[in-house]
């Protein structure tokens, strides 16, 4: 089978890449066990260069890997770049601080000798989104990897290319080759991966789902997991605030990487006297966003990473108007080619509604009134 790459902006095949099979995945896994090995003996200014290389060629190749996330998941474009740099910083953040954070910490106690000592845990398995396709990876990598483990990667299956790409940064950094691996498979061969004798740990963020499956999988073969689920930030009005700037703030809150951000706010809860403002300069701000093709620098709302994903954000929007909520702006999917999705707001929110229960993951802001 084929893991495709098709941007979302335009419904365009950019790529195919083959899937990894059982036996590929076992001879990645032994091999990447392998290279931990001898990399957890190293020492924390060796590993620091080379995250410093890392640092460097992510910033040298800043407009190909943010061209690349743009077209892979429909980031605006300079929000991509933007990662690309978030990314080379906190390769540079624990190439700096790694040995510090992990030097032994002598303690008192009622022994001769005491002392916490942090070792490395070994390979460590990260199972990541697409919406943050570079940051989310170099997030979890760059402290594993000064820690002395190694990496697995099963990234998102709609963004291949951003996967193999950021597998590449590492090694042309001179990390051994196999101490960071990218896995192409889909979400069913995770299971196979975490009962491996060879993963120690294993880190998610995601969705409820995903997260509650990985948490099953993990605790039945006693292994650590993280996780990051899902969520619905309130973001609260209060009638003492400065209604243009918590309008204008709450705009950008709720729009950032067009709205699919586990961190986004996403319920406006507005004291009710107040509400009639704020919903007028609320509208004003979320309408004034730009919606354009991602590649262009004034781009402000792109596409949805994916159209079944415009699809159930559509459907969410529908059920909570049917529900009872009121319709202030968008509610549609926008006239135009690709996965695209008109800023909506919705007001008169209340519990029951999926805008309220729901987490919404796109250009959708539901407000909610309080007394």
């Amino acid at each position: 089978m084929a893991i495709q790459s098709i941007n979302p902006a335009t419904g365009e095949n950019l790529q195919s890449f083959n899937e990894h099979s059982s036996s590929d995945v076992s001879n990645i896994l032994s091999l990447t066990a392998e290279a931990q090995s001898k990399w957890k003996s190293t020492s924390f200014s060796h590993r620091a260069e080379l995250m410093q290389k890392a640092a460097n060629i992510l910033r040298e190749n800043n407009e190909k890997y943010a061209k690349t996330m743009t077209l892979e998941m429909g980031k605006p474009i300079s929000e991509a770049k933007a990662e690309v740099e978030k990314c080379a910083w906190v390769c540079e953040y624990y190439a700096e601080h790694a040995e510090q954070f992990l030097s032994p910490e002598t303690i008192e106690t009622d022994a001769s000798d005491s002392y916490v000592r942090f070792d490395p845990l070994g390979v460590v398995l990260a199972v990541m989104p697409w919406n943050f396709p570079f940051w989310q990876v170099f997030r979890f990598a760059a402290p594993a990897l000064m820690a002395g483990n190694g990496g697995l990667l099963k990234h998102a299956s709609n963004v291949p290319a951003c996967a193999m790409m950021i597998e590449d940064v590492f090694r042309t950094a001179g990390f051994p080759e196999h101490l960071f691996r990218t896995l192409m498979v889909g979400s069913s061969a995770v299971e196979q991966v975490i009962e491996s004798e060879h993963v120690a740990a294993v880190t998610l963020t995601g969705s409820e789902l995903a997260g509650s499956a990985v948490a099953q999988q993990a605790g039945k073969a006693l292994k650590k997991t993280v996780l990051e689920l899902g969520g619905s930030d309130p973001f609260i009005v209060l009638k003492d605030a400065d209604i243009g700037e918590a309008a204008a703030v709450g705009a950008k809150a709720r729009l950032i990487n067009t709205g699919q951000s586990c961190i986004a706010a996403k319920r406006f809860i507005v004291e009710e006297s107040v509400m009639d403002e704020f919903l007028a300069a609320f509208k004003s701000a979320v309408e004034s966003k730009k919606m354009t093709d991602p590649l262009s620098p004034d781009c402000e709302l792109g596409p949805l990473a994916r159209v079944d994903l415009r699809d159930e954000l559509h459907d969410q929007v529908e059920r909570s108007i049917a529900a009872g909520a009121k319709l202030v702006l968008g509610g549609k999917p926008a006239e135009r080619d690709g996965a695209y999705y008109e800023a909506t707001i919705l007001a008169n929110v209340r519990e029951g509604m999926p805008a309220f229960d729901e987490e919404m993951f796109g250009p959708v802001a539901a407000v909610v009134p309080a007394t």
